[in-house]
This record gives C-alpha cells, sequence and structure tokens, in this order.
C-alpha cells in the first residue's frame, strides 16, 4: 500500500446536505430567531443565577439570625443578688432572655415548638397559643412538643382567669391537649403526658383521677428511664400514696 502524500492540502470539509441543502443554508431565515433566542436564553439563565444567588444570600442571611438567636437563647440567668457584667452577658430572667431571642429575629426554622416556648416564656400567651396549634399535627417529635406547650399555655391563660367558670373551662381545654399529647403508651414523652393530665385533674378538684394518672405516669416514667421520677414522686406523697 502506497504511503499517503502529506505534502498535500487535505481537502475543506464537505458541508452537511439534508434534503439537498446544507445545515447552514437550512438555518440561515432562522437565524434571526435563534439570535433572539439565545439572548432570551442568556438573560434567562443569569436571572436564575441571580435568583439563586440572592436566595442563597438570604438564607445564609438567615442562618446567621437564626445562629445569633440561639447565641442569645444560650446565655445564663444571673442569680437573684448578681449585677450584670458586660463582658459576660446574662439576663435577669427567662422572660427577659425570651423577649431578647424574639426581638432576633431569625427563627423561621427553629420549629412552632421553639418558637411557641419563647413567647410563653415572654409572656406573650395568646401568640404561644397560636404558633404551638401549628405544629399540632406533625407526626414527629415536633408535634408531641407542640401539643405539650399548647396545653402548658391553656393552663397558663386559664390560671390567668378571675372567672371561676372561665377557669375551669380553661383548665378542661388544656387537659383534652395533654391527653392528645402522646396518645402511643410507649411513644416519646408518654411520662410527662400523664404527669400533666394529673396535674389537671388536681387543678379540677379530681384526686382519685389525678393519683390513677400520676400512677400509671410513675410506671411508664420507670419504663422510659425514670427521667421525672422525683416530680411524680412529690405528687403521689402530697395525695398520700407510698
Amino acid at each position: 500500500m502506497a504511503a499517503k502524500d502529506v505534502s498535500k492540502a487535505a481537502e475543506p470539509p464537505k458541508p452537511v446536505h439534508v434534503g439537498g441543502e446544507s445545515l447552514i443554508d437550512r438555518l440561515l431565515p432562522h437565524l434571526k430567531k435563534i439570535i433572539v433566542g439565545t439572548i432570551v436564553l442568556a438573560v434567562l439563565l443569569t436571572t436564575i443565577g441571580a435568583v439563586r444567588w440572592f436566595r442563597d444570600r438570604k438564607q445564609m442571611a438567615a442562618t446567621d439570625q437564626l445562629a445569633r438567636a440561639l447565641e442569645i437563647a444560650r446565655e445564663p440567668i444571673r442569680g437573684k443578688d448578681e449585677k450584670p457584667d458586660p463582658k459576660k452577658p446574662s439576663f435577669a430572667s427567662d422572660k427577659e432572655r425570651a423577649v431578647a431571642v424574639l426581638a432576633a429575629n431569625g427563627l423561621e426554622a427553629a420549629g412552632a415548638a421553639y418558637r411557641g416556648g419563647l413567647m410563653l416564656d415572654a409572656g406573650k400567651i395568646d401568640d404561644a397559643i397560636a404558633e404551638y396549634r401549628k405544629g399540632l399535627a406533625d407526626k414527629t417529635i415536633e408535634g408531641v412538643l407542640c401539643r405539650e406547650g399548647l396545653g402548658m399555655a391553656l393552663e397558663a391563660k386559664a390560671s390567668a382567669e378571675k372567672d371561676p367558670t372561665a377557669r375551669q373551662k380553661g383548665f378542661e381545654e388544656a387537659l383534652a391537649a395533654f391527653a392528645a399529647m402522646q396518645p402511643d403508651e410507649g411513644g416519646l414523652r408518654r411520662p410527662y403526658a400523664l404527669y400533666h393530665q394529673g396535674r389537671m385533674q388536681l387543678l379540677l378538684g379530681k384526686r382519685s383521677e389525678a393519683k390513677a394518672l400520676f400512677e400509671s405516669a410513675k410506671q411508664a416514667n420507670k419504663e422510659a428511664g425514670g427521667e421525672i421520677s422525683e416530680a411524680i414522686e412529690k405528687r403521689l406523697a402530697a395525695l398520700g400514696a407510698t
């Protein structure tokens, strides 16, 4: 086989023909549309990029706000006779700290249970009730905590009522919230749910029902690791149980 003569220039590539026309020929009538489309696409991609940039920037800002809020939430409550120290941030009460955390904003990602707890600590009971209700249907621990928090908020609101009828109705609503808190006998915070129900029955003047609930809470607590043994024993002792 003869060697290929590389001294001769290679032939230019032939245009591709489709149906008797080159591809370029077929595109020429649509060139203006293609250019416009390319510009539109470029603008669109730029816009998408800008939106993503602003979104990411917004998310970063929200994360920074949340971090700052949580940093404030970790600052301690100083003793009654302890003076404020600018070098060691602290708060005079849980209420003062909760107000400061809420003012920091950025709590959207913290969950309704956490936000509701801050509102309750800050004395904003109606706001806390509304916040807790947002998470009642959650199937995770968030839902359990929201139902527990709702019961506490309703109890606090009832305790502030001067009218006995309104107070009793409020305690009954709190009891219902605690009864719905954790229906699963082996679920998270089940001992707390029973304990809270016992407390509400006591406030409603139903000692025998309260005692039975505290006994159930004691058994559930034992199975759960004994987190609130002391509180339950104190309640039972006050009711004359051994």
